[in-house]
């Protein structure tokens, strides 16, 4: 395998995930900002019964132009970062796949252990939906869960590597996996649940908001992973070999 210095694929990955973040911005801009308003309508509409409404400090235009942008092209490096650094560890040691197929492997198994296994369990709510006295508790929970998530995907690599002298690799793999879904099951057993749409709220409207959380999630990552591996892929096969490395200048 060519060499390659982790630095390298660390910038290429926040590149990627700079693109996967304006995918993401366009995604939520386009399908979850008309389902924002019409929540806060409704919020709205409450406050003004009960005589509460308050001014928001920040424009609504303003929170669903620059603001998502903003949000969403940091949160697109950062997870880039992260990720070209997962890419590192899994290139060659995850079997013989290609840099692009990494790249697409590391992708979807971010995509299932930061966005899907949160979001099962603790699933996004839009405005009005929530009380604000148990946010910290919420989110302390939902933070927990995408550890236990992320620890419980590398258990399951390490027992899929461990296994596969014995089962192969197919068996092992599919043994790993049995074995995370069902220790994620557990998971979602023991922790508590968290059930505060109020009575009346449109249950059509938190279904599109939680779809649109999700569709920007998968947008996110396999633009990710498209991109990534495509930049990673080129850097490699420019890179020297380890022989080449080690030769002596003539």
């Amino acid at each position: 395998m060519n060499t390659i210095s982790p630095r390298a694929l660390l910038v290429r990955g926040m590149l990627a995930g700079l693109l996967a973040g304006v995918v993401a911005f366009l995604v939520a801009y386009f399908l979850g900002e008309s389902r924002v308003d019409a929540a806060i309508a409704l919020e709205e509409a409450g406050a003004h019964d009960h005589g509460g409404a308050e001014a928001a400090p920040v424009s609504r235009a303003l929170q669903a132009t620059a603001g998502l942008g903003t949000g969403t092209l940091l949160y697109g490096i950062a997870l880039g970062g992260i990720a070209a650094l997962v890419y590192c560890y899994a290139l060659g040691r995850i079997g013989r796949f290609g840099p692009r197929a990494t790249a697409l492997l590391v992708s979807g198994g971010l995509f299932v252990t930061v966005s899907l296994v949160p979001f099962f369990k603790y699933p996004a709510n839009p405005p009005a939906v929530g009380d604000p006295e148990t946010t910290v508790q919420r989110t302390t929970l939902y933070v927990l869960m995408l550890a236990l998530g992320l620890l419980l995907a590398a258990a399951a690599l390490i027992l899929g590597r461990r296994l596969a002298p014995r089962l192969g690799n197919w068996n092992a793999s599919v043994a790993a996996s049995l074995a995370f879904v069902a220790a994620v099951g557990i998971a979602y057993a023991l922790l508590p649940g968290v059930n505060e749409v109020p009575g009346g709220f449109p249950a059509a409207l938190v279904w599109q908001f939680r779809l649109a959380s999700l569709a920007i999630q998968a947008a996110m990552w396999s633009t990710f992973g498209l991109a990534f591996g495509f930049l990673a892929e080129r850097a490699l096969a420019s890179a020297p070999t380890p022989k080449e490395a080690v030769q002596p200048a003539s």
